[in-house]
């Protein structure tokens, strides 16, 4: 008889595309985290916490391709009740389309404007790759019901206070805004604004103006949405980059041709006098785009928006030392009806071949007017903000602003087992005098298993209590820090001056790790 097979054991291994965190990573992200809450706190908004899983008909638009749900979702459907199908479901993909639903859901009970902050991990069924995980945390705030651009204004505002206040000093970073009624007024001025039917794979429904915009002119086969990504790698390729590719084409760094928009080169350049309209001042450059939309009524209404927004900040003293009015900001989601804003940092860092470049977009957003129809059927005029909590965690680091290893506890080392409540006791002194603690919990047989314990978990201080320590009533007391410093680069007669190990009476033992943990931190 055959022996039957064994179980084969699981892989010890993350899945693809997700990763771990461990210790400081997370002490350093919750720390981070406090800081920007206490901002939006500041600025009058209230925490929530919606669900991680939602219906797939709630995210229905902001799927890349609703006729397969579990495409770019993790997705999932639910046992057949009777007759009736089970319902789709899917992990949150941001933290936008969830507002949506609860405030279509529960506006009769929230105000009007409502002012809400959340933070937490989505998740995204994409393809994995450096630096881009299938899990990540967002940190968003967004104001619904506010139709003014002041909401907008006080959206900026507030993001360049969370920059400073987690550790991006000021002249580090610049928060950027551009109103996308300017670019429909430029896709106006060069005929993108045939009848457009509505698209069920855009993300969300816009305004009626913004729609004729984003039309495909029919007898020129040019799209807007083609237009607009070109406008997008400003960046990256320049003026006359972006001024190829709106019309016949360019070769990229590989020798590749790229096939151009199609735009003729008279309407190319006005979307280049639109792209290089940033002047020396936000006045100049409101100034500049005045002249490059002064055919088009919408991109006048976008432009008068930038102003007032311009105006609001700096009454507020916010210059363009740290927001300014930038025209080649095109935020990539279909659903942005008016400003839009990024927050980039403008130090440099080496890449992985040691080449500098700038650190780049740590958070954007802008105003979606018509997510919440979806919903109810009428226009709710919303803003928001979404912050990349591992970009600027990244950023921080880079600029030395967080700590390397987390410390660890004190240990309190465990010389004779059967005196375990005395080592108990020096815990719980030293935890409600707020330090942190622990008693070593392995196996004390080998005392130094208990110091390799104790280095592996970065503890400062070691505290030893043998027999003879106990009937002298004193505690040996090891400085971890102070040994290692001395392990480094102390000389001989260093080490016979600088003692890293003591005796301390055990009434003070509180106060001696206390001195230790004040001159390290």
């Amino acid at each position: 008889m055959a022996k039957p097979k064994k179980t084969p054991r699981p892989k010890a291994q993350t899945p693809k595309g997700f990763r771990d965190y461990f210790g400081a990573e997370v002490t350093h992200r919750a720390e981070m985290l406090s800081k920007i809450a206490a901002v939006y706190q500041r600025y009058g908004f209230d925490a929530l916490e919606s669900s991680a899983v939602e219906t797939v008909e709630a995210l229905g638009k902001f799927l890349p391709d609703v006729d397969r749900p579990n495409e770019g979702v993790f997705a999932w459907q639910e046992d057949a009740e009777g007759d009736k199908p089970g319902d789709w479901l899917a992990l949150r993909y941001d933290l936008t389309a969830p507002l949506a639903r609860v405030y279509a859901q529960h506006r009769n009970d929230l105000p009007m404007p409502y002012r809400r902050y959340a933070m937490g991990p989505v998740w995204r069924n994409e393809k994995p790759g450096p630096g881009r995980f299938r899990q990540f945390y967002q940190c968003d705030a967004d104001t619904v019901g506010a139709p003014s651009v002041a909401a907008d204004a006080e959206i900026c505002a507030m993001l360049a206070d969370c920059l400073e206040e987690v550790g991006i000093a000021r002249g580090d970073y610049v928060v950027r805004v551009n109103n996308r009624k300017v670019l429909n007024g430029v896709l106006e001025m060069v005929g993108l604004n045939k009848e457009y039917p509505a698209d069920n794979n855009l993300r969300g429904t816009v305004e009626a103006a913004y729609s004729q915009v984003m039309n495909q002119a029919l007898n020129r086969a040019i799209n807007a949405d083609d237009v607009l990504r070109t406008i997008d790698k400003f960046d990256k390729v320049g003026i006359q980059g972006v001024f190829e590719l709106l019309t016949s084409g360019r070769k990229d760094q590989s020798g590749a041709f790229i096939d151009g928009v199609g735009l003729p080169e008279n309407d190319a350049r006005l979307v280049l006098n639109f792209l290089t309209a940033k002047g020396s001042s936000n006045a100049d450059t409101i100034a500049n785009l005045r002249k490059a939309v002064a055919g088009s009524e919408i991109g006048n209404v976008g432009v008068d928006e930038l102003e007032l927004i311009s105006d609001l900040l700096a009454a507020g003293g916010y210059g363009p030392d740290r927001v300014e009015i930038d025209p080649s900001v095109v935020r990539g989601l279909g659903y942005y009806t008016g400003p839009v804003f990024e927050a980039e940092l403008t130090f440099e860092i080496k890449d992985e071949k040691g080449r500098a470049r700038n650190f780049g977009s740590v958070a954007g957003g802008g105003r979606y007017d018509d997510l919440v129809k979806r919903f109810t059927g009428q226009e709710v005029p919303a803003t928001g903000v979404s912050i990349g909590v591992d970009r600027l965690l990244a950023a921080l680091a880079a600029k030395g602003r967080l700590a390397g290893e987390a410390t660890g506890p004190v240990v309190v080392t465990v010389m004779d087992r059967d005196r375990m409540a005395d080592y108990q006791a020096m815990v719980a002194e030293l935890r409600q005098a707020g330090i942190r603690a622990e008693v070593y919990l392995g196996n004390p047989k080998n005392f130094g298993n208990q110091m390799k314990y104790a280095d592996k978990r970065q503890s400062p201080v070691v505290v030893i209590e043998g027999g003879d320590e106990q009937d002298r009533g004193v505690v040996q007391i090891k400085d971890m820090v102070l040994g290692a410093q001395m392990a480094q680069d102390a000389s001989h007669d260093e080490w016979k001056e600088r003692k890293n190990q003591y005796e301390v009476a055990r009434g003070d033992l509180v106060q001696a790790v206390r001195d230790i943990l004040d001159r390290t931190s």
